[in-house]
């Protein structure tokens, strides 16, 4: 009998392990969180500096983390990873997120997800996909929800 109750146990405990993770915190501010991330993805795809301007904040301590370095404040993401990358190294863009969590606690609320990034290389037309994971940090300024910190890298897991 002790051992029916032990493997139960054991049972419940690895299923609930094995459960992902659910976006938390309220609503409405989970929900606006997944709105700014598919305006993020719009802002990649047409490198829309504008659109970029309404998601991010414009306090100088942004920063954006990334394989090829490290950049600080609105402008410098701006002009190294929107113009100088998306823009400049790539004809086409298509950012695609997937596994999307949102948490929010107070006024700040952070974001993981895995993502697919199909292109066409401006300089030869080839085409090219990689994939990634991302955690993207928010702050809620004077009521709404500002991106202040992106950090990716490559994606070693196995695509669903």
């Amino acid at each position: 009998m002790l051992t029916r109750i032990l493997f139960a146990a054991v049972l419940c405990l690895i299923s609930s392990c094995a459960v992902a993770q659910t976006d938390t915190g309220p609503a409405t501010d989970v929900e606006a969180i997944h709105r700014l991330i598919n305006q993020y993805t719009k802002a990649v795809d047409t490198v829309d500096l504008q659109l970029l301007s309404q998601i991010w904040s414009h306090s100088p301590e942004v920063s954006f983390i990334y394989p090829l370095g490290e950049e600080h404040g609105l402008d410098a993401i701006e002009q190294h990873v929107f113009q100088n990358v998306m823009g400049g190294m790539f004809s086409t863009r298509d950012l695609l997120t997937n596994r999307v969590e949102i948490h929010v606690t107070g006024d700040a609320a952070w974001a993981e997800f895995h993502w697919v990034f199909h292109a066409t290389m401006r300089k030869d037309e080839s085409a090219v996909t990689t994939r990634g994971v991302e955690t993207q940090v928010y702050r809620k300024e004077s009521g709404s929800w500002r991106l202040v910190h992106v950090h990716y890298s490559e994606d070693r897991q196995a695509v669903p």
